[in-house]
């Protein structure tokens, strides 16, 4: 008996860990790309139409990360004073409005590079002029959207510092949330679901569009590429193939988290395994994003390559 309660504090301790780090990395991550965007717009670099959609992808990732991963992590290492019912419920609706943002701005990354790569003179040529334009307000759309959506776990959630009297509720390990009967439950998951399965449902649409222009596009171009020296890919082409991969990673993590979140919802007694496992799985993909993104854009790369020069010039040499 007290091998498997050892074995079973030791799993505890291991993702609490990981979920930790996760917090850690993700935010370090988040924040540099955050920094590498705001030395581009002080040095007066021409930012593209897709940068504004990161840098709320970013802030989204932020929230994600730090209202999920660090009560999480808290609870998991025995930290003995939880946060009050106030702060579970902030905690809780931050980190849903969070996640929401982050699969539209995926979802219009996609969509807004499906009308640039299309070719000038197809019906998308009027919409692709435009399209800059709405960018901004597509997104502040997705934030008041998910603000109205979540608006539920600010009532239906409960923290262990609670002085209310609940019986019936799910334990999640920090806090927990108040049962309901089925049919509620059935609306609730419904209302929540519909814009992430719309979002993800673009998202394959717009993915799919990408791979036709780009397999027709090479096929088109193939005998220029035979006769030309330069073997490089357009910008356009790199950027494609960069919310490609992007979408593809987080189809992956949203598809191992969603088959996580059903197990919650049909299971009574949880296990803190499961509610830790399910925490981590979320915090993939905000964990990894800003990562793959500084790896793809030859930005970050250009400003890396200006400061090694700069730090090996004469002068600085001089200074040193």
């Amino acid at each position: 008996m007290s091998e498997r309660m050892d074995s079973r504090d030791v799993t505890t301790d291991v993702i609490s860990m990981i979920i930790l780090t996760q917090a850690v990395v993700g935010t370090l991550g988040n924040f540099s790309l955050l920094c590498h965007y705001t030395i581009l717009y002080i040095t007066g670099y021409r930012l593209r139409s897709t940068d504004l959609i990161i840098k709320h992808l970013i802030v989204a990732n932020f929230l994600v990360l730090l209202c999920k991963g660090v009560p999480h992590t808290m609870a998991a290492f025995g930290w003995k004073q939880f946060p009050s019912d106030a702060e579970c419920k902030l905690f809780m609706y931050l980190h849903r409005v969070g996640r929401g943002v982050s699969i539209a701005s995926i979802c219009l990354l996609s969509v807004f590079q499906v009308i640039v790569v299309n070719p000038t003179k197809s019906r998308w040529a009027e919409l692709k002029v435009k399209a800059p334009r709405y960018i901004g307000p597509s997104i502040s759309l997705c934030w008041i959207l998910q603000m109205l959506v979540n608006i539920n776990f600010l009532i239906f959630i409960r923290g262990k510092g609670s002085d209310k009297n609940i019986t019936d509720y799910k334990d999640f390990g920090y806090y927990f949330s108040i049962r309901h009967d089925k049919t509620k439950d059935v609306l609730f998951a419904v209302l929540l679901s519909f814009p992430d399965v719309s979002c993800l449902g673009l998202m394959l649409w717009a993915s799919g569009s990408m791979v036709f222009i780009l397999h027709r596009h090479k096929k088109r171009v193939q005998h220029i590429h035979r006769t030309s020296t330069s073997t490089g890919s357009s910008p356009e082409s790199k950027a494609t193939k960069t919310i490609l991969l992007l979408v593809s990673t987080f189809v992956y993590f949203y598809t191992l988290s969603s088959i996580f979140q059903v197990v919650l919802a049909l299971l009574d007694n949880l296990s803190w395994f499961l509610v830790s496992g399910t925490a981590s799985i979320a915090a993939c993909f905000p964990t990894v994003s800003p990562f793959l993104l500084m790896s793809r854009d030859s930005s970050v790369h250009s400003l890396y390559f200006a400061w090694i020069r700069n730090a090996k010039s004469p002068t600085s040499m001089r200074n040193m």
